[in-house]
Protein backbone atom coordinates (compact mmCIF):
# COMPACT_ATOMS: atom_id res chain seq x y z
CA UNK A 1 0.00 0.00 0.00
CA UNK A 2 1.13 3.20 -1.23
CA UNK A 3 -0.14 6.72 0.67
CA UNK A 4 0.34 10.17 -1.15
CA UNK A 5 -0.85 13.03 0.54
CA UNK A 6 -1.54 16.91 -1.16
CA UNK A 7 -1.95 19.27 0.49
CA UNK A 8 -2.25 23.59 -0.36
CA UNK A 9 -0.72 24.89 3.18
CA UNK A 10 -0.56 28.46 3.21
CA UNK A 11 2.98 28.99 4.34
CA UNK A 12 1.40 26.85 7.93
CA UNK A 13 -1.47 29.74 8.37
CA UNK A 14 -4.39 28.11 9.80
CA UNK A 15 -8.09 29.33 10.01
CA UNK A 16 -7.02 30.47 13.09
CA UNK A 17 -4.52 33.14 11.65
CA UNK A 18 -1.78 31.34 13.60
CA UNK A 19 1.39 30.35 11.68
CA UNK A 20 2.46 26.30 12.52
CA UNK A 21 4.32 24.10 10.17
CA UNK A 22 3.99 21.77 13.27
CA UNK A 23 0.52 21.90 13.08
CA UNK A 24 0.52 20.84 10.09
CA UNK A 25 2.87 17.97 10.16
CA UNK A 26 0.54 16.76 13.12
CA UNK A 27 -2.25 16.98 11.17
CA UNK A 28 -0.21 14.98 8.28
CA UNK A 29 0.56 12.48 10.73
CA UNK A 30 -2.43 11.78 12.32
CA UNK A 31 -4.17 10.80 8.44
CA UNK A 32 -2.16 7.78 8.60
CA UNK A 33 2.18 8.16 7.87
CA UNK A 34 1.89 8.80 4.08
CA UNK A 35 4.93 7.48 2.11
CA UNK A 36 5.06 10.84 0.14
CA UNK A 37 3.80 13.91 0.78
CA UNK A 38 3.49 17.10 -1.91
CA UNK A 39 2.89 20.38 -0.49
CA UNK A 40 2.22 23.79 -2.38
CA UNK A 41 2.97 27.26 -0.82
CA UNK A 42 6.15 26.46 0.94
CA UNK A 43 8.66 29.57 1.52
CA UNK A 44 12.12 30.24 1.97
CA UNK A 45 13.64 33.53 3.39
CA UNK A 46 9.90 35.13 2.53
CA UNK A 47 7.85 37.34 4.90
CA UNK A 48 4.18 36.70 3.64
CA UNK A 49 2.33 37.24 6.62
CA UNK A 50 3.38 40.94 7.68
CA UNK A 51 6.26 39.42 10.17
CA UNK A 52 9.22 40.80 10.58
CA UNK A 53 10.81 36.87 10.64
CA UNK A 54 11.57 35.19 6.68
CA UNK A 55 11.71 31.22 7.83
CA UNK A 56 13.08 28.37 5.68
CA UNK A 57 9.93 26.45 5.61
CA UNK A 58 12.17 23.78 3.50
CA UNK A 59 14.14 23.07 6.80
CA UNK A 60 11.85 23.06 9.40
CA UNK A 61 9.50 20.84 7.61
CA UNK A 62 12.52 18.71 6.51
CA UNK A 63 13.29 18.31 10.79
CA UNK A 64 9.76 17.81 11.48
CA UNK A 65 9.51 15.41 8.68
CA UNK A 66 12.77 13.16 9.85
CA UNK A 67 12.85 9.84 7.50
CA UNK A 68 11.97 11.18 4.73
CA UNK A 69 13.98 12.53 1.43
CA UNK A 70 13.09 15.98 0.33
CA UNK A 71 12.93 17.85 -2.53
CA UNK A 72 12.33 21.78 -3.00
CA UNK A 73 10.84 23.35 -6.74
CA UNK A 74 10.90 26.85 -5.73
CA UNK A 75 8.77 28.63 -8.62
CA UNK A 76 10.05 31.77 -7.84
CA UNK A 77 13.54 32.89 -6.86
CA UNK A 78 14.72 36.32 -6.61
CA UNK A 79 16.31 39.19 -4.61
CA UNK A 80 13.59 41.25 -2.75
CA UNK A 81 14.36 44.51 0.32
CA UNK A 82 15.20 41.71 2.34
CA UNK A 83 17.14 39.31 0.58
CA UNK A 84 17.03 36.43 -1.40
CA UNK A 85 13.88 34.26 -1.45
CA UNK A 86 12.09 31.13 -3.02
CA UNK A 87 8.25 30.20 -3.59
CA UNK A 88 7.10 27.09 -4.52
CA UNK A 89 6.18 23.25 -4.09
CA UNK A 90 7.73 20.26 -1.72
CA UNK A 91 7.42 17.00 -1.87
CA UNK A 92 8.60 14.86 1.03
CA UNK A 93 9.48 11.05 0.51
CA UNK A 94 9.78 8.00 2.35
CA UNK A 95 10.35 5.60 -0.77
CA UNK A 96 13.46 6.00 -2.72
CA UNK A 97 13.60 8.61 -5.09
CA UNK A 98 15.15 7.73 -8.09
CA UNK A 99 15.01 11.10 -10.05
CA UNK A 100 13.62 14.34 -9.40
CA UNK A 101 13.35 17.40 -11.86
CA UNK A 102 11.33 20.93 -11.57
CA UNK A 103 8.78 22.20 -14.82
CA UNK A 104 8.24 26.02 -14.98
CA UNK A 105 5.03 26.49 -16.10
CA UNK A 106 4.07 29.34 -18.83
CA UNK A 107 2.58 32.78 -18.07
CA UNK A 108 1.82 34.38 -20.82
CA UNK A 109 0.63 37.91 -20.55
CA UNK A 110 -2.60 38.98 -19.05
CA UNK A 111 -2.34 42.73 -17.95
CA UNK A 112 -3.63 44.08 -14.43
CA UNK A 113 -4.15 40.62 -13.02
CA UNK A 114 -2.43 39.75 -9.74
CA UNK A 115 -0.19 36.48 -10.79
CA UNK A 116 3.12 34.76 -9.87
CA UNK A 117 5.38 32.13 -12.03
CA UNK A 118 4.16 28.48 -11.10
CA UNK A 119 5.62 25.87 -11.00
CA UNK A 120 5.56 21.78 -11.13
CA UNK A 121 7.84 19.69 -8.71
CA UNK A 122 8.40 15.94 -10.44
CA UNK A 123 9.86 13.12 -8.84
CA UNK A 124 10.46 9.52 -9.46
CA UNK A 125 9.67 6.91 -6.91
CA UNK A 126 10.90 3.53 -6.62
CA UNK A 127 7.98 1.17 -5.47
CA UNK A 128 7.72 -2.66 -5.21
CA UNK A 129 5.48 -2.41 -8.29
CA UNK A 130 8.05 -0.45 -10.61
CA UNK A 131 9.01 3.32 -10.75
CA UNK A 132 6.05 5.41 -10.40
CA UNK A 133 6.30 9.50 -11.19
CA UNK A 134 4.77 11.65 -8.55
CA UNK A 135 4.31 15.46 -9.95
CA UNK A 136 2.14 18.09 -7.47
CA UNK A 137 2.20 21.56 -9.34
CA UNK A 138 0.05 25.12 -7.67
CA UNK A 139 -1.76 26.76 -11.17
CA UNK A 140 -2.46 30.51 -10.92
CA UNK A 141 -5.32 31.53 -9.43
CA UNK A 142 -5.92 35.26 -10.91
CA UNK A 143 -5.55 34.28 -14.73
CA UNK A 144 -7.96 31.94 -16.46
CA UNK A 145 -5.80 32.65 -19.69
CA UNK A 146 -2.66 31.44 -17.54
CA UNK A 147 -4.21 28.37 -15.85
CA UNK A 148 -5.34 27.28 -19.13
CA UNK A 149 -1.90 27.30 -20.59
CA UNK A 150 -0.21 25.76 -17.49
CA UNK A 151 -2.85 22.57 -17.84
CA UNK A 152 -1.70 22.39 -21.83
CA UNK A 153 1.99 22.32 -20.12
CA UNK A 154 1.00 19.33 -18.03
CA UNK A 155 -0.59 17.76 -20.66
CA UNK A 156 2.32 17.82 -22.49
CA UNK A 157 4.78 16.84 -19.65
CA UNK A 158 3.10 13.28 -19.61
CA UNK A 159 3.06 13.30 -23.20
CA UNK A 160 6.72 13.48 -23.35
CA UNK A 161 6.78 10.66 -20.51
CA UNK A 162 4.61 8.54 -23.15
CA UNK A 163 6.50 9.41 -26.37
CA UNK A 164 9.71 8.42 -24.46
CA UNK A 165 8.25 4.52 -23.27
CA UNK A 166 6.92 4.37 -27.33
CA UNK A 167 10.66 5.42 -28.47
CA UNK A 168 12.93 5.49 -26.15
CA UNK A 169 15.71 7.06 -26.42
CA UNK A 170 19.74 6.28 -26.77
CA UNK A 171 21.67 6.02 -22.94
CA UNK A 172 24.95 5.29 -21.92
CA UNK A 173 25.88 3.86 -18.59
CA UNK A 174 27.45 6.85 -17.18
CA UNK A 175 27.68 10.63 -16.87
CA UNK A 176 24.50 12.80 -18.30
CA UNK A 177 22.99 10.56 -20.64
CA UNK A 178 22.44 7.82 -18.62
CA UNK A 179 18.84 6.20 -18.55
CA UNK A 180 16.49 7.83 -16.08
CA UNK A 181 13.38 6.53 -15.95
CA UNK A 182 10.43 8.42 -16.44
CA UNK A 183 7.54 6.22 -16.59
CA UNK A 184 4.11 6.44 -18.08
CA UNK A 185 2.73 5.90 -14.67
CA UNK A 186 1.99 9.07 -12.91
CA UNK A 187 0.20 10.79 -9.88
CA UNK A 188 -0.34 14.20 -10.54
CA UNK A 189 -2.02 16.32 -7.66
CA UNK A 190 -2.08 19.35 -5.74
CA UNK A 191 -3.80 22.86 -6.08
CA UNK A 192 -5.17 23.57 -9.77
CA UNK A 193 -7.67 26.39 -8.88
CA UNK A 194 -9.96 24.83 -11.63
CA UNK A 195 -13.45 24.25 -10.66
CA UNK A 196 -14.38 20.51 -12.05
CA UNK A 197 -16.94 21.66 -14.59
CA UNK A 198 -14.15 24.56 -15.76
CA UNK A 199 -12.35 24.11 -19.82
CA UNK A 200 -9.20 24.49 -17.95
CA UNK A 201 -10.28 20.99 -15.91
CA UNK A 202 -11.78 19.05 -18.85
CA UNK A 203 -8.48 20.09 -21.35
CA UNK A 204 -6.18 18.34 -19.27
CA UNK A 205 -8.71 15.03 -18.81
CA UNK A 206 -8.76 15.09 -22.79
CA UNK A 207 -7.84 11.54 -24.14
CA UNK A 208 -4.02 10.94 -25.51
CA UNK A 209 -5.80 8.11 -27.78
CA UNK A 210 -4.83 4.59 -25.93
CA UNK A 211 -7.02 4.66 -22.21
CA UNK A 212 -3.92 3.31 -20.31
CA UNK A 213 -2.05 6.69 -21.19
CA UNK A 214 -4.67 8.82 -20.54
CA UNK A 215 -4.81 11.37 -17.33
CA UNK A 216 -7.77 10.27 -15.29
CA UNK A 217 -9.37 12.05 -12.54
CA UNK A 218 -9.04 9.74 -9.36
CA UNK A 219 -12.32 11.03 -7.29
CA UNK A 220 -14.03 10.45 -11.03
CA UNK A 221 -12.14 6.37 -10.50
CA UNK A 222 -13.09 5.93 -6.84
CA UNK A 223 -16.19 7.40 -7.05
CA UNK A 224 -18.30 8.15 -10.28
CA UNK A 225 -21.01 10.34 -10.11
CA UNK A 226 -20.80 11.47 -6.50
CA UNK A 227 -20.27 15.08 -5.61
CA UNK A 228 -16.42 16.18 -5.05
CA UNK A 229 -15.83 16.88 -1.68
CA UNK A 230 -14.46 20.32 -0.99
CA UNK A 231 -10.81 21.28 -0.51
CA UNK A 232 -11.03 24.71 0.00
CA UNK A 233 -14.02 27.15 1.98
CA UNK A 234 -15.02 24.56 4.10
CA UNK A 235 -13.63 26.57 7.51
CA UNK A 236 -12.17 30.03 5.84
CA UNK A 237 -15.29 31.99 4.74
CA UNK A 238 -13.00 35.18 4.30
CA UNK A 239 -10.51 34.24 1.70
CA UNK A 240 -13.40 31.86 0.19
CA UNK A 241 -17.30 33.98 0.03
CA UNK A 242 -18.65 30.98 -1.91
CA UNK A 243 -17.96 28.49 0.57
CA UNK A 244 -16.86 24.91 0.32
CA UNK A 245 -16.16 23.79 -3.26
CA UNK A 246 -13.17 21.76 -4.99
CA UNK A 247 -10.00 22.84 -6.53
CA UNK A 248 -7.26 20.35 -5.44
CA UNK A 249 -7.13 17.09 -7.22
CA UNK A 250 -5.42 14.03 -8.57
CA UNK A 251 -4.83 12.70 -11.33
CA UNK A 252 -3.67 9.19 -12.65
CA UNK A 253 -2.07 7.62 -15.56
CA UNK A 254 -1.26 4.23 -16.43
CA UNK A 255 -1.07 1.08 -13.46
CA UNK A 256 -1.69 4.20 -10.82
CA UNK A 257 -5.61 4.15 -12.30
CA UNK A 258 -6.06 0.15 -11.69
CA UNK A 259 -3.88 0.75 -8.21
CA UNK A 260 -6.13 3.49 -6.86
CA UNK A 261 -8.14 1.96 -3.96
CA UNK A 262 -9.13 5.25 -1.82
CA UNK A 263 -9.26 8.57 -1.61
CA UNK A 264 -10.13 10.58 0.59
CA UNK A 265 -10.11 14.22 2.30
CA UNK A 266 -9.86 15.38 5.80
CA UNK A 267 -12.64 17.99 5.92
CA UNK A 268 -11.93 18.58 9.85
CA UNK A 269 -8.40 20.36 10.22
CA UNK A 270 -8.33 24.25 9.94
CA UNK A 271 -4.63 24.42 9.77
CA UNK A 272 -4.66 25.75 6.37
CA UNK A 273 -7.52 27.47 4.17
CA UNK A 274 -7.14 23.81 2.08
CA UNK A 275 -7.93 20.54 3.09
CA UNK A 276 -5.61 17.94 3.07
CA UNK A 277 -6.00 14.97 0.71
CA UNK A 278 -4.80 11.88 0.04
CA UNK A 279 -4.73 8.60 -2.05
CA UNK A 280 -3.59 5.02 -1.64
CA UNK A 281 -2.24 2.88 -3.96
CA UNK A 282 -2.61 -1.08 -3.81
Amino acid sequence: MIRILSWNIQNGKGCDGQVSLSRIAHEIEAMGAPDVICLQEVSRGLSVFSSDERPDQMAELSDLFGGYESVFGPAIEAAGPSGRWQYGNAIFSRLPILSSCSHLLPRPADVQRKQMMRQATEIVIDTDRGPRRVITTHLEFHSARQRGAQTVRLRELHQEAVEEQLSPPQSEIDGPYQFVPRPVDVVMCGDFNMLPDSDEYQALIQPFGSSDRNLMDAWEQYSSGQPYPPTCGVHDRIQWPEGPHCRDYFFLAGECVTQLSRLFVNTETSASDHQPLMIELS
